[in-house]
């Protein structure tokens, strides 16, 4: 028996989403599950900030990486994908509410508590306000600095 049935997987083009999406593809393999890949594209005012103009409008980036991540599931999961427009945290929380989800997988950019208290963080705002429960997954990059590339021994 499968635990789990709909996947939310929600995704923004990091590797840390990108991650996620290859975890979510070989959990929805394994349960028989079908995936839903989602990502939120914001409004250009949502990253302009006191005298800084609104960057140009986003949603081709994020269109790319939604079709890059559809495009790396393997044909044999059940999928479907959707980009909406918005503040990314709301958004996947609404579609949480609204869809007959199971679980929901996106990555975890890491940031430290300086950067959640004053921009905010999708992730954590999403564990906090969920429904359902909440994978998050790093991207085990080696630019990330662990006891192994300083040289120490991990003991067994």
């Amino acid at each position: 028996m499968s635990c789990y049935r709909n996947i939310l997987v929600a995704l923004d083009g990091s590797a840390d989403a990108e991650a996620a999406v290859a975890h979510a593809s070989r959990l929805a393999e394994d349960q028989n599950a079908r995936l839903m890949l989602l990502t939120v594209a914001p409004y250009p005012y949502q990253h302009a900030g006191i005298g800084v103009p609104a960057p140009p409008d986003l949603t081709d980036c994020y269109a790319g990486a939604l079709r890059r991540a559809v495009e790396s599931v393997p044909p044999d999961v059940s999928l479907t994908s959707q980009l909406l427009r918005g503040n990314a945290a709301e958004t996947i929380l609404r579609a949480a509410h609204d869809g007959d989800y199971d679980l929901i997988v996106m990555g975890s950019h890491g940031h430290g508590r300086l950067h959640r208290a004053l921009l905010g963080s999708v992730s954590h705002r999403v564990l906090h306000d969920s429904p359902v429960p909440v994978l998050l997954i790093r991207h085990a990059a080696a630019d990330r600095v662990g006891p192994e590339l300083l040289g120490a021994t991990r003991l067994p």
